[in-house]
């Protein structure tokens, strides 16, 4: 079943003393690419994240987030306060020597500097909320991969509709293929009546029946409509069939719109270029929708 590569997923919870958030998007792209943006006390996930996400997804431009905010005290960051001292003994140092002169101190700005805070050890917070993280991580791709499906089935559906239109093209090219040499034929020996009538042209019928024939030839477009019938063919059964069509199917597409483009050039015929731009019209949407399909 295809799916597309577009989705969207996103989930809050309180996990031992911090909220956490994780969102992804997804978007189409030719290849697998994860994005992973972590705090720090979780960068060490980062591997593990990755790898859930490739298992998972297997093309398409993923960009994982996940937000945390402490909200207890056994999660809050650790002072510390040798680091804080000998910040505050520096400041002393370079104070000026004057006694009218008072030195503030902002702490807010203090616990700001490098080594002032520190996060809980990694170990100690992955025991703690590791394995409901997981669980959150986890409830998240699934609704990137759900919505993915829905858009899937939605582009399939489409995209069958396309197959749709031009197989029914296809069917009245066939038919009017035939008549495109019974009409030149017609024609030809027409104006060699009226100019053999004009004493300027003397041409026997089997001048006449040779040139029919090199005609006949050079239009003839049985090959590439049945080509181009069995592209369609083999497209409507890689999208029902495949779990992961989308590179296949942009390679047909690809040469659906070289057949159509021969028999655009051999045809001869203002019907059948007609259908054939609606054909090519038809594979053109066929081709953009594809490059959204995972």
């Amino acid at each position: 079943m295809a799916r597309s590569m577009t989705g969207f997923g996103s989930a809050h919870r309180h996990i031992a003393g911090a909220d956490y958030e994780v969102e992804i998007r997804s978007v189409n792209g030719r290849y697998f690419r994860a994005s992973i943006h972590l705090p720090e006390q979780w960068s060490a996930l980062e591997p593990e994240i990755d790898r859930k996400l490739r298992e998972r997804f297997y093309r398409g431009s993923v960009n994982f987030v996940l937000r945390m905010r402490f909200t207890s005290a056994e999660a809050a960051y650790e002072v510390n306060t040798a680091a804080l001292e000998r910040y505050v003994e520096q400041l002393d140092v370079v104070r000026p020597d004057q006694t009218d002169v008072q030195l503030r101190i902002d702490m807010a700005a203090l616990l700001l500097l490098p080594g002032v805070c520190t996060p809980p050890a990694t170990e100690e917070l992955r025991a703690r909320a590791g394995k409901d993280l997981t669980a959150l991580i986890d409830e998240v791709i699934e609704q990137v991969l759900q919505m993915r499906t829905r858009e899937g089935q939605a582009i399939t559906r489409d995209l069958f509709a396309h197959c749709q239109t031009i197989a029914g093209l296809l069917s009245e090219i066939a038919g009017r293929a035939p008549v495109v040499v019974q009409d030149y034929h017609k024609r030809l020996k027409r104006r060699v009546e009226e100019l053999a009538a004009g004493a300027e042209l003397n041409l026997s019928q089997q001048d006449l029946a040779r040139e029919v024939a090199a005609f006949a030839e050079r239009c003839d477009i049985a090959e590439e409509v049945s080509r181009l019938a069995a592209h369609v063919a083999q497209f409507r059964a890689v999208l029902s069939e495949e779990d992961r069509p989308g590179r296949k199917l942009d390679f047909i597409a690809q040469e659906m719109l070289r057949e159509a483009n021969t028999i655009a050039a051999k045809a001869n015929d203002a019907d059948i270029a007609r259908w054939v731009v609606d054909i090519k019209t038809a594979v053109d949407r066929i081709k953009e929708q594809v490059q959204n399909v995972e």
